[in-house]
Parts: C-alpha cells; sequence; structure tokens
C-alpha cells in the first residue's frame, strides 16, 4: 500500500527560494495527499500558506519531506518512531549551534546595522524646528 504512495523521484532539489505541494510531490516521488497527511503528523514540517491556502515549501522543508520518506519507506519506521527520531537529532544538531552562540561574542546590536547618527542628523533636526517656527 505505501508503494501506491511514491512516484519516481527528480535528481536533485532546485535552487528557488519556494516550492508549491505539486513541485515538491515531483521532485520528492511523494503524492501530495501524503505530503498534506505528513503535515500535520510532523510539526517541524509546515509550510507557508499563501491567502489563497495555496502551500509554499522552503528548501528545508523540501530535504525534511525527504529525510522523512527515507526514514518511512527504506529505514521502515513508524510515523511516531520518525517523528521521535527527527525530535532527537534536530536537538543533538541544534545544541552545539547553541553552545557556540554562548561562547562566541555577542550578536551586534540593530544600531550597528545603520551607521549611528553624525552631526548633520543634528543640524538638520535644527533646522526643520527652525522651519517650523517660522511656518507657525
Amino acid at each position: 500500500m505505501a508503494e501506491a504512495a511514491i512516484t519516481p523521484v527528480a535528481e536533485e532539489i532546485p535552487d528557488k527560494l519556494y516550492f508549491r505541494i505539486g513541485e515538491v510531490s515531483r521532485i520528492t516521488g511523494v503524492k501530495a495527499y501524503v505530503l498534506r497527511f505528513w503535515e500535520t503528523e510532523f510539526p517541524s514540517l509546515g509550510p507557508r500558506k499563501t491567502g489563497a491556502g495555496h502551500r509554499l515549501y522552503r528548501r528545508k522543508d523540501v530535504e525534511l519531506v525527504l529525510e522523512i520518506k527515507h526514514l518511512l519507506y527504506e529505514k521502515r519506521f513508524t510515523i511516531e518512531g520518525a517523528r521521535k527520531w527527527l525530535e532527537s537529532h534536530r536537538r543533538a544538531e541544534t545544541a552545539p549551534l547553541a553552545a557556540l552562540k554562548r561562547d562566541a561574542a555577542p550578536e551586534p546590536a540593530q544600531g550597528v546595522l545603520f551607521p549611528p547618527p553624525g552631526p548633520w542628523l543634528d543640524e538638520l533636526r535644527k533646522e526643520l524646528r527652525d522651519i517650523l517656527k517660522i511656518l507657525k
């Protein structure tokens, strides 16, 4: 019965930001109705939806679908087993990153992204206040 839900797989994931469910189905070889079911069973698989309700999968979602497919169809995990395996391995992958972030220098504040206001800004404000006084 699981064989009926599998279709031929494309060779690689195209370099795009978003994929519609039909494209994900074609790339992964998993039928669209199975993808919709997996969304309910795997919390980490959550494509965005457009205003019209169309699903938009990101590249990481497509990679997750391929990983779920591997666990279910090749490794023969149950859905619950695959969910637990993914949760434990996702936590294990992110734990070293969290430790690195803790030990690393603090992330720059928002002000670093934009140059600090120079004296020209204060002068501009003063001129605008003067214009406002004239207009009153």
